[in-house]
């Protein structure tokens, strides 16, 4: 009997201690002094570890502290276990700001309707709920101008691409003409030695052959230069023939180039 007693008057001491460490912390958050707030909201529950009221507010402390993963755990664990209707709107009503300063929208959505089920008539819950559809919408309209952007310089890179594709054959169709009107120019010089050759050739086989049995014949000193000046002028012709044709096939190359362009 005198163990029960003893208990019976313990109980209202822890409850007054609990009271006093609730009203202790309000007190630091008012002062928005967050951290002293949650460690005497703490020793309230140590006095009384199912105090909805201190378990409420250290949520409030964590939550002012950004500390948002603790404070949404607390919230959502006193959601599990309440039953009354108001509580439970303002319960979902801080789940729901807590998931809007984490950016989870979808969640945060969800959460504020939860709460208007329970609180239907809360002006500040309807207003925190279409300020998140707004964000929500905000944000898929950013993404979706993102992607738009994303496939644009993708296809403007693609463009450049073909582009610089199209130089890069457009001068290797220019080297492959150079080349081949080198190759023509080479073959033209060769053609024009082996004509030079072959009327050297055949001046000297124009000349009289020395006959033995006979008298040499002798040429006039007039008729020599002749001869020259004459040999002279075939040379002459043959370098101004071969002038002329690399002329016409520089222009026909150039001609050809700006054509391309």
């Amino acid at each position: 009997m005198i163990g029960i007693a003893a208990l019976a008057l313990c109980a209202p001491a822890i409850a007054q201690q609990e009271r006093r460490f609730i009203r202790g912390g309000n007190n630091e958050f008012h002062a928005q002094k967050f951290e002293d707030a949650e460690v005497q909201y703490r020793k309230a529950l140590e006095k009384e570890e199912k105090s909805y009221a201190a378990a409420f507010n250290l949520a409030d402390a964590l939550y002012k502290q950004k500390k948002y993963d603790e404070a949404l755990q607390q919230f959502s664990s006193l959601a599990k276990e309440q039953e009354d209707k108001e509580n439970l709107g303002e319960l979902y009503h801080n789940i729901g700001n807590t998931l809007l300063a984490q950016n989870k929208l979808d969640d945060c959505i969800e959460a504020y309707k939860q709460s208007l089920r329970n609180r239907p008539n809360s002006q500040e819950t309807k207003y925190n709920l279409e300020f998140a559809r707004k964000m929500k919408k905000e944000q898929e309209n950013k993404d979706e101008n993102k992607d738009q952007d994303k496939d644009q310089n993708k296809d403007q890179n693609q463009d450049q691409n073909k582009d610089e594709n199209k130089d890069q054959n457009k001068d290797q169709d220019q080297n492959k003409d150079e080349n081949k009107d080198q190759d023509q120019n080479k073959d033209q010089d060769k053609k024009d030695d082996q004509e030079k050759n072959r009327d050297q050739n055949q001046n000297q086989d124009d000349k009289p052959q020395e006959q033995p049995q006979q008298q040499e014949a002798k040429i006039s000193p007039e008729d020599a230069r002749r001869l020259l000046k004459a040999l002279e002028a075939e040379e002459q012709k043959t370098q101004d023939k071969v002038q002329k044709e690399k002329a016409e096939a520089l222009k026909a190359k150039r001609m050809k180039v700006e054509k391309n362009w």
